[in-house]
């Protein structure tokens, strides 16, 4: 007898019994999106909203080409670089500035000490892999990482985002979970120079 059927019908056996018992492939956020017309919607609206409300500009790191300084969309959404370290809060510029922006426009001083941009992929460890869309509409609406956390610093305009429908922040949070994820751990605040 040969066994190449038996093994066949084995490894049959298995999934077939797997796929009754609950254990389903994992399936990308993209893949789940293209699989419902109403979330692909909602991802297309995210997509959409994402682009007029700036986020590239400064999640998305710049780099240096022929035409100026553009967006790497190769890490896009990842925010401040984490190998871009930044240690010290640099002196105010004086006159009418309040604030220098660096070469990446990830980060940003000013009285407040230096912000970093958030990493908005879906990575669990260095993005929002682990947030919830509850979490994401708190801390848009508060103003406060995670939605009770430390505060949301300059240049990140929520203030005027917290205005946006529950439904458009929604679509906005199923896009960013639909992106590809990007492992960059984002530094944490630097405090005023006066504090340092």
């Amino acid at each position: 007898m040969n066994p190449k059927p038996i093994l066949t019908l084995a490894v049959a056996a298995v999934a077939v019994g797997a796929f009754a018992l609950g254990a389903r492939p994992a399936v990308s956020p993209a893949e789940a999106a293209a699989a419902s017309p109403a979330a692909s919607a909602q991802v297309a609206r995210g997509e959409y909203l994402s682009k007029i409300m700036g986020c590239n500009d400064c999640h998305t790191p710049f780099h240096m080409t022929p035409r100026g300084p553009e967006p790497d969309m190769t890490r896009m959404l990842s925010g401040h670089p984490q190998n871009l370290v930044i240690t010290e809060v640099p002196k105010p510029a004086g006159g009418p500035w309040i604030g220098s922006v660096a070469a990446t426009n990830t980060a940003w001083a000013g009285p407040w000490g230096v912000s970093f941009t958030a990493n908005l992929t879906p990575d669990p460890e260095t993005g929002l892999g682990k947030w919830t869309v509850d979490t994401f509409i708190a801390a848009i609406r508060n103003g406060k990482h995670e939605g009770q956390g430390r505060p949301i610093l300059p240049p990140m305009p929520w203030p005027m985002y917290r205005n946006a429908t529950d439904e458009d922040l929604r679509a906005l949070f199923a896009y960013l979970q639909s992106i590809p994820a990007i492992k960059n751990r984002v530094p944490q605040p630097l405090e005023p120079a006066e504090t340092n």
